[in-house]
């Protein structure tokens, strides 16, 4: 399950994320999104726990809990359903 992490310190690192979730089950993979201009995270991640059960653990026990000073939002990610493409014809994602 992906889980979607948001309102995170500029600052957090992957590690951390990473970090934080691991006591509820493997993490198969944790991607801090970060901007391209400026090389500074965006403040949200996603992090990728393929038992439903753990990543459900997961979002119950950290959602509203602290990380470096702030308080984070875990939820369920939810998939794009379709992109704008460059000559504005809707495609699948």
């Amino acid at each position: 399950m992906k889980l979607l992490i948001r309102n995170l310190a500029r600052t957090t690192t992957e590690a951390e994320i990473r970090s934080k979730f691991e006591p509820f089950g493997t993490v198969q993979s944790c991607n801090l999104v970060m901007d391209k201009k400026s090389g500074l995270s965006k403040g949200f991640a996603f992090v990728q726990i393929p038992k439903a059960g753990a990543a459900k653990a997961a979002m119950k026990a950290l959602n509203g809990s602290m990380l470096d000073g702030n308080v984070i939002r875990v939820k369920q990610a939810r998939e794009k359903a379709a992109t704008i493409s460059e000559s504005g014809d809707k495609t699948a994602n």
